[in-house]
């Protein structure tokens, strides 16, 4: 039995909502499901599943028809999915009584219920969130029955407000598989058992790294995974740029040398430049011309200026320079003094400079 896992695809979502590139990012998170389903297709896949959040917030009817009648242009794909704490259930949700094809189920029950295809011999459980946040761990000691069938669980959760989940114990309870949502970033919990298949495109700058979706394999007669790939679809990746910077660097070649290193990753990706290290003091470092070029969405300047304490000190040891220095310059001081440091110098000098400037 072949079958895709995935999940938290947040149909609707407008990632990156300020930028130039949100509309392409918003239609990218719309067709991610397209490339699913065509594989799915293409290579005789017995069975979807889809792990909470599929959309960003509750559907509208009209989106309902679109995702509709993509599943049903792969008849002999079935699909099973459940609602995530995105886009619960309420009283009024269309998808209680919206006409879905005949491939796919929705599981609307918010208690763990079953459905099984025997074409497959795979019974498939799983429920779907009714409120935003599920905080006590409703699969505590559940176990499946030993029915001589695949059995596999959809489940969406793993943190402290949305369904808390003990790995250890639900790896003991019966399933061929557990396909789970939620986390953002794919990753495998118990090796051919359990995993998070995380977002299949990139939804903000903290979920770095490659996205897609897992694509198994479970043996008809020992009803165990035989094989379990990670594959990548998403092209556009958000990246943590860090540039490490000396009282030697200039903003001419900090320019140049970013846009190097952009080039070189990708320019379809999406930026976020951290600058660390000392800096010369005359320095401030002015990248925002990049912003013109590339896809860049945030720029985090964490340098520090190379001051001369002990020359500072003996230039200025009568005043509130010296004194600020002889308080905070001391052996073992905490980063967060160290920044005060630097920028209460920085900021007493150049009150200084400016008062000179206009005797």
């Amino acid at each position: 039995m072949k079958f895709i896992h995935t999940g938290d695809i947040h149909y609707g979502m407008n990632p990156d909502a300020d930028k130039p590139w949100s509309r392409e990012r918003a239609q990218a998170v719309k067709d991610v499901l397209s490339s699913i389903v065509r594989d799915a297709k293409e290579n005789s896949i017995d069975l979807i599943l889809i792990a909470g959040d599929l959309f960003h917030q509750q559907p509208l009817v009209r989106d309902l028809k679109e995702l509709s009648y993509l599943f049903s242009t792969a008849p002999r794909t079935r699909v099973a999915m459940i609602a995530g704490n995105h886009d619960y259930l309420r009283e009024s949700s269309a998808i209680y009584s919206f006409p879905w094809p005949d491939n796919v189920h929705y599981f609307t029950e918010s208690r763990l219920t079953s459905v099984y295809y025997p074409e497959i011999n795979t019974e498939v459980y799983g429920f779907s969130y009714k409120t935003r946040e599920i905080t006590e761990n409703l699969l505590s000691g559940v176990s499946t029955p030993e029915n001589g069938r695949i059995r596999l669980l959809l489940c969406h959760g793993g943190d402290p407000k949305h369904l808390p989940l003990d790995i250890p114990e639900l790896s003991r309870a019966g399933f061929s598989y557990c396909a789970l949502g939620h986390i953002h970033k794919p990753q495998i919990a118990v090796p051919n058992l359990i995993a998070w298949c995380g977002s299949p495109e990139p939804l903000d700058p903290t979920e770095s790294g490659k996205h897609g979706y897992f694509k198994g394999e479970i043996n008809d007669v020992t009803r165990q995974i035989t094989s379990l790939d990670f594959v990548p679809l998403a092209k556009v990746q958000y990246v943590n740029l860090g540039i490490k910077v000396s009282p030697a660097s200039t903003n001419t070649e900090l320019r140049m040398s970013i846009g190097d290193e952009i080039v070189r990753r990708g320019l379809d990706n999406i930026y976020r430049l951290t600058i660390r290290g000392m800096r010369d003091p005359d320095i401030a470092f002015d990248l925002d011309v990049l912003k013109e070029r590339f896809r860049i969405y945030e720029i985090l300047d964490e340098s520090e200026p190379k001051y001369d304490f002990s020359r500072l000190f003996a230039e200025h040891s009568s005043d509130m320079i010296g004194f600020f220095i002889r308080e905070l310059d001391r052996p073992g001081i905490s980063a967060m003094d160290r920044k005060a440091l630097y920028y209460g110098v920085n900021a007493l000098l150049r009150t200084t400079d400016e008062r000179s400037e206009t005797q």
